[in-house]
């Protein structure tokens, strides 16, 4: 871009019988790659954490960026277009988190496995199912990616296991699909991800010891968005350090909010899994602007003041990458 206006202000230049010097500059001049520090991740039962420095390529900050934008602009169709009454039913917006889901697929492989709740367009779209079959589904039509019956909280696609919309049920499964990659010794992992308001379900302690118990190559994350529908954490749990709570499985609590930071550790988690060391916990603090799901008029992010909070100190992900790169 920038060559192109060069040589157009050259050329006008040239026509006024004047004399411009312009420095023509290319996409080559620009650094390639940066390092950044990033913040310090919690950990129990572990030595060392993930490193707390980071490298990030021109490349990845614009794909990271561009997904990040496409998810967020996605879900705002997605709420318009609820409201014209266009999509119907359960509808659970995913803005807010961004950072957590393209983080997550830039720390494992294409060929991992990944299962998810209800709140599942981002993921759907980072598994690479394109935004038109995306909204198609939620708009109940042949060319979803459910061919329009599975809707907001049942989308699919390879090494994609949903979208589930009992609550804490796909924790299990998640739990299951690390079996099966145990079994066939094929070094892949699960990344098995439920909510806060899914984390006090007895279905996922269970999940835990079992997995602990076959050293199981699974990645539990709790996406703490400090809301399970319209309660906060601290009313609902006993104890909030969600990182901690598979007892003697390792965890790891993240800034939710920081893309980079969110990579770093699911590669560390992944990492650890694939030695054969067994399942690890995850905790992203993350947040969602919207209600829990559209049938919820209000928002908790808006009746407490905290949505300001977290956009005046600029934790949008991705505006926080935008600063950075």
């Amino acid at each position: 871009m920038l060559t192109i206006v060069s040589n157009a202000l050259r050329g006008s230049a040239s026509k006024n019988g004047t004399r411009l010097v312009v420095s023509a500059r290319s996409y080559a001049d620009f650094t390639p790659q940066v390092s950044f520090d990033i913040k310090r991740c919690d950990v129990h039962r572990l030595d060392q954490g993930p490193p707390d420095k980071t490298v990030l390529t021109r490349e990845q900050g614009l794909q990271y960026y561009r997904t990040m934008q496409v998810m967020r602009r996605m879900e705002l169709k997605a709420d318009q277009l609820y409201k014209q009454k266009i999509i119907r039913g359960f509808c659970h917006l995913y803005d807010g988190q961004e950072a957590c889901a393209v983080g997550i697929e830039a720390g494992i492989k294409p060929d991992d496995h990944l299962i998810t709740a209800y709140r599942a367009h981002g993921y759907t779209y980072t598994r690479g199912v394109p935004v038109k079959e995306i909204l198609a589904e939620l708009t109940g039509r042949k060319g979803g990616v459910a061919k329009g019956k599975g809707g907001s909280m049942h989308m699919y696609a390879k090494h994609f296991y949903g979208g589930n919309g009992i609550v804490g049920a796909q924790v299990p499964l998640g739990a299951g699909v690390a079996l099966a990659c145990k079994y066939h010794g094929n070094s892949q992992v699960c990344v098995a991800l439920y909510g806060d308001g899914a984390a006090n379900q007895g279905q996922i302690f269970e999940s835990y010891n079992m997995a602990a118990l076959w050293k199981l190559p699974c990645i539990f994350i709790c996406e703490n968005n400090k809301y399970g529908m319209g309660t906060s954490v601290e009313r609902a749990s006993a104890n909030t350090d969600y990182y901690k709570r598979g007892d003697f499985i390792p965890g790891i609590r993240v800034d939710g909010m920081d893309v980079l930071c969110v990579r770093e550790a699911t590669k560390f988690a992944a990492d650890y899994c694939r030695s054969g060391k067994g399942p690890i916990l995850m905790e992203l603090q993350t947040y969602r602007y919207h209600g829990h799901s559209m049938s919820d008029p209000g928002s908790p992010v808006l009746l407490y003041g905290c949505c300001s909070f977290f956009l005046v100190r600029g934790t949008n992900p991705w505006i926080k990458l935008k600063s950075v790169s």
